[in-house]
């Protein structure tokens, strides 16, 4: 190698050492100013619904840590999707955060043929919210005092008896889905656009049943009755309900979970302090309290990577959860 081609390596190997201290003081710095401008929180939901509740609980929470408020943007429709690929597509500067869910990060991918992105390489973590067992609701005034009662009708009557959800590919479609198949009966999927005017038309006596995370409001109003929880154990919120083990569907075990994510690329310092916000925020007794008399479980304090680990998890079980309903969405 010549002395002339030598030192024309080394001026551009500094160079590059210099675009990237450049860089990395420029994410350092974008960090630390970070955040400047409201942030907004896309939900692939309709507001009103389970989802809804808890992304507005969280933001609240957290814009308190950040100084900058946390604006919730309902994008519902596609079992979550559209939330989802807006989310995808959004600036990967911290301004744009997603709440994600077992559908959009576990679900989805099983459900559909296409969802148009990826759940992990077209996200980054930031962390989990809190996890949630769902309830089977019936209009008050149903006949229906327990599962059985629904189940024997339903053998009675194939075909007649109705179950809604949030929509094709929803968490409900698939817990209707898969009591569905574990109980042998025949019973008519009513998709709606969103959890909220699927439980208004249960609650007014047009659907027969739902089986739902965010059960606590509508049960207090009188309007709905509960006959089983999807939980290992009783949820504290509802101690006289039973598990459906204990309603006899063995093994019908599914809990839904809401956590945080970013557009893929979003810079991990920025991330980082998303995390910090959120973990501060489930340390407040009061959020706390709200989850559980909502019926959820707040969750722990997880760094980005733990978060990350574990949709990876989920994603594998959710894919056995489909294949044992049968549940199949339509793109």
């Amino acid at each position: 190698m010549t002395p002339r081609i030598a030192r024309r390596k080394l001026l551009h190997f500094g160079a590059a050492l210099s675009l990237a201290f450049t860089g990395t003081t420029a994410f350092a710095q974008a960090a630390e100013d970070y955040p400047s401008a409201p942030i907004t929180m896309i939900v692939g939901w309709t507001a009103g619904g389970p989802a809804d509740g808890v992304a507005r609980l969280v933001a609240a929470e957290m814009s308190k840590e950040l100084g900058q408020s946390i604006v919730v943007e309902n994008k519902g429709g596609a079992g979550g999707n559209i939330g989802s690929v807006a989310a995808a597509r959004a600036k990967p500067d911290g301004y744009t955060i997603m709440l994600s869910t077992v559908a959009s990060h576990g679900l989805n991918a099983a459900l559909y043929d296409n969802i148009g992105y990826d759940p992990i390489k077209d996200f980054a973590p930031i962390g989990l919210i809190s996890l949630s067992p769902s309830t089977m609701l019936v209009p008050a005034n149903s006949p229906f005092k327990s599962v059985q009662d629904y189940i024997d009708e339903a053998k009675k009557r194939p075909g007649e008896l109705t179950y809604a959800s949030g929509g094709v590919g929803s968490s409900q479609h698939l817990a209707g889905a898969s009591f569905k198949t574990r109980t042998e009966v025949d019973i008519l999927h009513v998709p709606f656009k969103g959890t909220a005017p699927a439980l208004t038309d249960v609650m007014a006596g047009r659907v027969d049943m739902i089986i739902t995370t965010g059960f606590v409001a509508p049960i207090s109003s009188g309007k709905v009755r509960p006959l089983a929880v999807t939980a290992r154990d009783r949820v504290p919120a509802l101690p006289d309900v039973p598990t459906f083990d204990e309603a006899g569907v063995k093994g019908f075990f599914m809990e839904s979970w809401y956590g945080l994510v970013a557009p893929a690329n979003t810079p991990r310092p920025v991330l980082e302090k998303l995390n910090a916000a959120l973990n501060k925020a489930l340390d407040d007794d009061a959020l706390r309290t709200r989850f559980i008399e909502s019926g959820s479980v707040p969750a722990q304090a997880m760094t980005i990577d733990e978060y990350w680990d574990l949709v990876k998890v989920g994603m594998d079980e959710a894919k056995e959860l489909v294949r044992i309903s049968g549940a199949k969405a339509e793109n």
